[in-house]
């Protein structure tokens, strides 16, 4: 994997950086830099606007990178691709246009960010939706006595957690749901860096990420909703090219995904996105899978050595996050020892406070594994927490 390494930049201006924050953000290979600067630098234009050369040709890439989107996930058609700023717009995206009304059940699980919980709260104070809630396990599973009814009528459930790092079985989810009539929304925020997707093959009716996670750039994020979905949704925000025609009476749309993305576009984020879409791809999303789960298995084996050290999420086949704590240690101060030594972790609540405290903990540590690590990595990172945890504790 030395040569995946080599392509970020990042590591050869900080060669001694260990970084462990990917389920945060990632960081950024040459080809997605490079791709934004050659279209900022040679053919920058606004899309869906004009004739001449420059924008013809930004439209063309935009047009691609929403056609690399639909091959990345398998979606049917580029119709069901939705360029949004990120996973929460997304999925706020479907929280005010999917047709809810009160007394409707939206069933989420324990495991969810802040980003697929928060909004669905809103919704509920402002519409009278009910939420229900599919428990945790203490092992980080889920239990799967599903709480569905005939109220039911969307469940909107994390992929793969970004504490724990549970797999949730999104496959059984969707039969019971369909047993009942519910649509699924899936955030995959944490899954789409890290596996492949088929969203045809899993018969979810949504499903979100980021790019920033996939190593693209910032801003850019992806919904994908099936065409009779998006067909049935009105426009959350009105101006530019998702308007068909405009009279002083009223105003009618564009079909999706159009109808979706108000205002200029993101079109140089869409870019940079499509060309980290194709770098993962060159990489192998089940070769990175497996060096990244390599990872993972050397950091879990190693941190249940050390004394006091409580691992939050241990269910099989997670994907690559160990979060743990750390008996008289504060995770902050944990983390400050570490940055010290170039060693970049996630601390505090991690966006997922209830989640937390159904474990027993207002704050933890989280080391999270990509492509550019190595065991060298993992092996640093040990030996500091041992270090540091124990520095800690003397000092007090």
């Amino acid at each position: 994997m030395k040569q995946v390494r080599d392509a970020f930049p990042i590591f050869r201006h900080h060669p001694e950086l260990v970084y462990l924050d990917s389920a945060a953000t990632a960081h950024k290979p040459d080809a997605v830099i490079d791709a934004l600067s050659q279209f900022y630098a040679k053919d920058y234009a606004t899309v869906h606007r004009a004739i001449y050369r420059s924008s013809m040709r930004a439209t063309e890439l935009y047009h691609e990178a929403r056609e690399t989107v639909r091959r990345f996930i398998n979606a049917d058609s580029v119709d069901e691709v939705v360029f949004t700023r990120n996973t929460t717009e997304s999925i706020h995206l479907v929280s005010r246009t999917f047709d809810l009304k009160r007394g409707d059940e939206v069933l989420l699980s324990e495991l969810e960010h802040h980003s697929n919980l928060v909004p669905w709260q809103m919704l509920a104070q402002e519409k009278g939706i009910v939420l229900k809630w599919i428990k945790v396990l203490d092992n980080g599973a889920l239990d799967l006595s599903l709480p569905f009814s005939e109220k039911t009528k969307l469940v909107a459930i994390t992929h793969v957690s970004n504490v724990t790092g549970t797999v949730t079985p999104i496959q059984e989810i969707v039969r019971e749901a369909r047993r009942v009539g519910a649509a699924v929304l899936v955030d995959g925020a944490q899954a789409a860096p890290h596996m492949s997707v088929d969203v045809q093959a899993l018969d979810i009716d949504f499903y979100a990420f980021s790019g920033h996670k996939c190593y693209g750039p910032t801003g850019i994020g992806v919904l994908y909703g099936k065409r009779e979905r998006l067909m049935a949704m009105p426009p959350l925000q009105g101006g530019g090219a998702m308007v068909d025609r405009v009279d002083f009476e009223k105003s009618t749309y564009q079909e999706p995904p159009l109808r979706f993305e108000a205002g200029t576009p993101m079109v140089g984020s869409a870019i940079g996105l499509m060309a980290a879409l194709h770098f993962l791809l060159s990489v192998g999303l089940n070769r990175a899978a497996e060096w990244e789960h390599r990872l993972l298995s050397i950091a879990t084996n190693r941190l249940e050595s050390i004394d006091g050290c409580r691992i939050i999420g241990t269910a099989p086949g997670k994907g690559p996050i160990v979060t743990f704590t750390i008996d008289g240690v504060h995770p902050l101060d944990l983390a400050a020892w570490l940055d010290c030594q170039n060693i970049a972790i996630r601390t505090g609540h991690l966006c997922a406070q209830p989640l937390l405290r159904r474990f027993g903990c207002e704050a933890a540590a989280r080391a999270s594994f990509a492509v550019y690590n190595t065991e060298e990595d993992v092996e640093r990172f040990i030996q500091a927490v041992q270090k540091g945890a124990g520095e800690i504790l003397i000092s007090r």
